[in-house]
């Protein structure tokens, strides 16, 4: 079991146990991380998990409570989980996402000069290695849409720009669901950057292709375990 699932089973135990009650304010983190034996990294991966799933609610600058896990409140979650699973559209999102986007990358190879280099190295390193998961899909927004810009079409950029807003929610599960998300999307950046930077246009195309297709496997392959 990865660590962030052993931390999301122990603190969901507390709330089944009872010793965290609808409403109720969990320990501070530290307390917390010591407490059931897990790195404060982990406890705030797993916090963040059951926020997306409406067991949490972390309120900034109060705390992090338990929700009032009113029926109605967790099948909301229940919901955003099966439209993940079951609908056939997010794939062929997908699929169009990765068309476009590898097209665009490949563009982006041909037209990026020195300056748009540094930009996107600039981008990718000012991603810490323990950075928590939705920094880390802002930040793959942020370098798809420069990238995106740098192909130099507009329509294109905008249509890539309405695919990714249709597709951030799934990419942030991925990434609270599946190990080693942080390294992995940073290496495949920096592969992504290297051949624009070799202005490569057909590497820079594959390695977009590979890297976006990614989470097309993952999400067909979380549908067949439900």
């Amino acid at each position: 079991m990865a660590v962030t699932d052993e931390a999301i089973e122990k603190i969901k135990d507390m709330i089944v146990r009872g010793e965290l009650a609808p409403g109720s304010r969990l320990p501070p983190e530290k307390d917390l991380a010591e407490r059931l034996g897990l790195s404060r990294n982990s406890m705030r991966e797993a916090v963040k998990a059951l926020e997306v799933i409406r067991v949490l609610d972390v309120r900034r600058g109060d705390g992090t409570y338990v929700t009032s896990l009113e029926p109605k409140l967790l099948l909301e979650a229940i919901s955003f989980v099966v439209d993940l699973h079951d609908d056939d559209s997010l794939l062929e999102i997908f699929a169009v996402r990765r068309v476009l986007e590898s097209h665009a990358t490949g563009l982006a190879a041909q037209r990026a000069a020195d300056d748009d280099v540094a930009d996107l190295d600039a981008e990718i390193s000012a991603v810490a290695p323990d950075t928590d998961i939705e920094s880390l899909v802002e930040h793959d927004v942020r370098f798809h849409s420069a990238i995106a810009r740098l192909a130099g079409n507009d329509y294109l950029a905008s249509l890539l720009e309405s695919l990714t807003s249709q597709t951030v929610r799934a990419r942030v599960w991925r990434g609270l669901t599946q190990a080693g998300a942080v390294e992995r999307t940073l290496a495949e950046h920096r592969a992504i950057l290297d051949a624009i930077a070799d202005h490569d246009m057909e590497l820079a195309t594959s390695i977009a292709q590979v890297h976006i297709s990614g989470i097309e496997r993952w999400l067909r392959q979380a549908r067949e375990t439900v």
